[in-house]
């Protein structure tokens, strides 16, 4: 059956456009419960579940099925409506185009009412059809909704229905599952007899005028990891000016948490503050103590140059929530028997959150998952509610858990309908595979990778031509061979983005028939590759550039340890090794021109780890190795990257997917000039050449390792390099590489960057055909958006492993003592880099209970005088290391100053009488 509707559009440029709107009504789909005889063999696609619910419920006690409105599915579907937990949701039972459940929307009914219409038309028809199941099989559809109203027209209209939590309430054999319903409103749940701490979030309407007419600015609420009472707002647009606010102080933070959209009001100049010097962190105190914040707020305040200031404002209200399950520990109450008890986030930006639970002794040292619910004005902390329990803190596999979840690293298993694309084994190429696409397998291919790599992405080669110049190869895994567009594999390595390296496991980007197996560029074994090949002279000059799609044949799969040892090896002269002579011998030219065009050397600690065998808990920490061969591979990628960007930008000069680095604001180097004068070193920083230059001048014959200090400062000043799409954007320059072009085609099975790079440079050059989302720009922009934050994310949980497992390897250690440098001096503590181990922390200077140090902090220099001892960046000390567990939540690396020695302050190098507290958790186990 069809019903049509047709209405008169008036267009832009003043026609008159008529639209008609047609929908196709059926009779003949299924209703989808199982053994329903009136609907026979007319069920299509997925039915209901075959066991319906039946609980312990005192409101139904026959078996059912659960239709919950829109909003109860919003706001509950991550804490209560979990796999293998209680719920069989028939979500979209009946659908639209049902002749039976179709709704029409009538004159002057908004669409929430007609879509509250719709889901209880749904389940009346449900609950009539099901009637005439057998007595054995009767079976009932239960409304679940919070809207009042709502539930008053379902009871009217015959149909049961209940709010959630009567609902959930009503399950006696879940007595659990009420911590986990969602908080309804925050008026609901203000603390009782709380005074209003906070000012009222303004409406939507008016935060929308106020951005309009400049009243207001709209950005992203970003928390300080080191300040839990201040926070940065990057403001949306193109404007310059004023492009980050800093906000001060509970009161001007306003209920805003880490990534939220905010609208902020600038405050008088006179009112403006700098960046506080201070570590903060949130202690924990009672949650309403609100006197005490007050103080600390006070700390904040520094007398600084009036250049130091920066705009500062408040947030007046919240434009979009951007919350999320926070992974943390439950800070259980003093108080016996109480229900209320506080949450501490893992991630410090977060702020605390106050949940109810019965379960709180069960709970108390597992890690957990804590949705929130809303903050309203009278409460220090949100309300939230209890979602899920993880693990044991300190667990290997629980904290591994914890910090993919904090990072939003998509890390199940591939699904089967992921699965389905992979080829079939065994697999070999075929002549098919041929077509346009190069046999170079008889040419001498090696890889060059670190240790126990199995995903392969590139190998290279270099031989001699007749005409006397090198031809040299860079051959890369031919990924987009086997993921072809739109199906579910490249959809999932879309959302992806990129494989994620931990300590001791690897989340891949794509399955692992693929990554370890068949795009991995083993050696002697056939494999497809995409190859960027050069005709170089003997000066590293390019005569001529081409792309081919290849089959190659990999001769050696070396180490760069393996692949230095044969440059170096006097007897060695085979194939292989002059192939890697010649290209160690170029990428020493690449480099060195790069060098002199303005490229950056820059530095940053790595560590790794040396784990044991059975129990896989590092044994051994030490900064990695550089070899001339890790440069050599660099150089040739590097290459490669830039020639291919080149390429695709000429072919699809709006749609080539390119990678840029912004160039630094000025004020991102303060402190790297600072800390150079306060050595009597200048750093210039008016362009990256120049930077370049200066730091390779930086030189101290009687300081050594100055020089790298320098460049890990200069690191942190960097910008973060971004994918972007090229008719999107007009500045293309990578400022760290000092190239006017750049791309990422060298690493097709960790990053899918380059699957897109690569179907675009076989389009370029005939070897693919195209297809609509790789030449929409619009589509491109949000793929990169996507690939920006999946990679940030990555970084972020690649170190948060390292740190965790720094933290195994001082706990099995003990406490040592190692020299280390000043990286950044702060009101109250100093950040130290140890070189022996890649380690960067804290040394604090005020601790509670303690008396309190004189200390004079002047961030012109910068420098710390405590008492009478003045520290400034780069000076060298002696530290004592030891893993502090007495917070279960936050164990930490803990510094202390052993010299130079200061009364009061340094501790004694004689370690052994130390009381280390341990864990309050830990005591009460022990006592018990």
């Amino acid at each position: 059956m069809l019903k049509s509707k047709t209405f008169l559009k008036k267009t832009r440029a003043g026609g008159v456009m008529k639209i008609v709107r047609e929908h196709y009504l059926r009779d003949d789909i299924g209703c989808g419960a199982p053994g329903c005889a009136a609907c026979g063999s007319a069920h299509e696609g997925p039915v209901l579940e075959p066991q319906p619910l039946d609980p312990a419920s005192s409101l139904c006690p026959q078996p059912h099925y659960l239709l919950p409105d829109t909003n109860v599915l919003l706001h509950q579907i991550v804490s209560v409506w979990r796999p293998g937990t209680w719920a069989s949701v028939a979500s979209s039972l009946r659908p639209p185009g049902s002749l039976e459940t179709y709704v029409e929307q009538k004159q002057g009914e908004n669409s929430n009412d007609r879509n509250d219409r719709a889901i209880r038309v749904a389940a009346k028809w449900y609950n009539e059809h099901l009637k005439k199941m057998s007595a054995e099989n009767q079976l009932q559809v239960i409304f679940i909704t919070n809207d009042k109203k709502n539930k008053e027209k379902a009871v009217e209209e015959g149909i049961p229905a209940f709010t959630c939590e009567e609902y959930v309430k009503s399950l006696t054999a879940n007595p659990e599952l009420i911590d986990r319903l969602a908080c309804l409103s925050e008026e609901g749940n203000e603390i009782e007899s709380g005074k209003i701490i906070f000012l009222e979030h303004l409406p939507l309407s008016k935060l929308q005028q106020g951005i309009k007419s400049g009243t207001y600015l709209q950005g992203t609420f970003r928390a300080s990891r080191e300040n839990y009472l201040e926070a940065t707002v990057w403001v949306h647009g193109d404007a310059e000016e004023n492009k980050e606010i800093i906000l001060q102080g509970l009161k001007n933070l306003n209920r805003a948490i880490h990534e939220d959209i905010v609208a902020v009001e600038l405050l008088p100049k006179n009112q403006w503050v700098a960046p506080s010097s201070v570590v903060l962190h949130d202690e924990g105190q009672n949650e309403d103590d609100v006197e005490k914040e007050e103080e600390r707020e006070r700390i904040l305040k520094t007398v600084v140059n009036e250049k130091m200031l920066k705009p500062t404002g408040r947030v007046v209200g919240i434009i979009k929530r951007n919350w999320r399950p926070y992974c943390g520990m439950l800070s259980k109450s003093d108080i016996k028997e109480s229900r209320r008890h506080l949450f501490t986030p893992a991630d410090k930006r977060i702020p605390r959150i106050r949940i109810e639970t019965r379960q709180a002794s069960t709970l108390e040292g597992q890690r957990i998952i804590v949705a929130i619910d809303g903050w309203p004005r009278n409460s220090r902390y949100p309300n939230g509610h209890f979602v899920k329990n993880l693990g044991e803190v300190g667990d290997k596999e629980t904290e591994t858990e914890v910090l993919l979840l904090e990072h939003d690293v998509p890390h199940q298993p591939f699904s089967q309908a992921v699965l389905s694309f992979l080829p079939k084994m065994p697999w070999s190429i075929t002549e098919k595979d041929m077509k346009n696409r190069e046999d170079l397998r008889h040419l001498c291919v090696c890889s060059v990778d670190p240790p126990g790599c199995t995903d392969i992405d590139d190998a290279l080669h270099c031989r001699e031509l007749e005409n006397g110049n090198l031809e040299v190869g860079v051959h890369i895994a031919d990924v987009s061979h086997f993921i072809r567009p739109g199906n579910a594999l490249d959809q999932e390595s879309a959302r992806r983005g990129t494989t994620v390296y931990l300590c001791e496991k690897r989340i891949d980007m794509v399955p692992e028939l693929l990554s370890s197996n068949l795009c991995s560029l083993r050696c002697n074994v056939d494999r497809l590759a995409f190859s960027c090949i050069w005709e170089m002279n003997h000066n590293a000059e390019i005569l001529k550039t081409r792309f081919t799609k290849s089959a190659i044949n990999s001769k050696a799969s070396l180490t760069y340890a393996e692949a230095q040892m044969r440059i170096d090896s006097a007897s060695m002269n085979d194939d292989i090794t002059v192939s890697l002579r010649g290209l160690n011998k170029l990428a020493k030219i690449l480099k060195k021109r790069r060098i002199e065009k303005g490229a950056l050397t820059l530095s940053s600690p790595e560590v790794r780890f040396h784990m044991d065998s059975e129990t896989h808990d590092p044994i051994d920490l030490q900064t990695k190795e550089l070899r001339e061969t890790n440069s050599m591979v660099e150089e040739f990628m590097l290459l490669a990257n830039i020639s291919v960007a080149k390429k695709i930008h000429e072919e699809f000069s709006e749609h080539a997917l390119l990678r840029k680095h912004p160039a630094p604001p000025p004020s991102n180097y303060e402190i790297l000039v600072k800390a150079a004068k306060s050595k009597n070193l200048e750093i210039k920083t008016d362009t990256a050449k120049s930077l370049a230059d200066s730091l390779d001048r930086a030189d101290c014959p009687s300081f050594p390792y100055l020089n790298t200090l320098l460049r890990i400062l200069a690191t942190r000043c960097m910008m973060q390099a971004v994918y972007f799409c090229s008719g999107m954007d007009n500045d293309f320059h990578h400022y760290g590489l000092a190239s006017p072009i750049y791309t990422h085609f060298t690493s097709p099975i960790r990053r899918y960057a380059d699957i897109i790079v690569h179907r675009l440079l076989a389009v370029a050059i005939g070897a693919d055909c195209t297809y609509p989302e790789l030449t929409d720009k619009h589509k491109l922009a949000d793929l990169c958006k996507n690939l920006n934050f999946r990679h940030k994310m990555a970084q972020y949980a690649q170190r948060a492993s390292v740190a965790f497992h720094t933290q195994l390897f001082f706990k099995s250690k003990g406490i040592v003592s190692e020299e280390a440098y000043i990286l950044f001096v702060r009101k109250n503590a100093i950040v130290v880099l140890i070189p022996k181990y890649g380690l960067e922390g804290t040394v604090f200077f005020e601790e509670k209970d303690k008396p309190q140090p004189r200390l004079t902090y002047d961030d012109e220099i910068p420098s710390l005088k405590i008492e009478d001892t003045v520290f400034h960046i780069f000076d060298k000390v002696k530290v004592k290391i030891m893993l502090d567990s007495t917070n279960l939540q936050h164990q930490k690396i803990r510094m202390s100053l052993v010299e130079p020695q200061i009364p009061g302050i340094s501790i004694p190098t004689d370690t052994s009488n130390m009381d280390i507290k341990e864990p309050e958790s830990k005591k009460k186990k022990l006592e018990k």
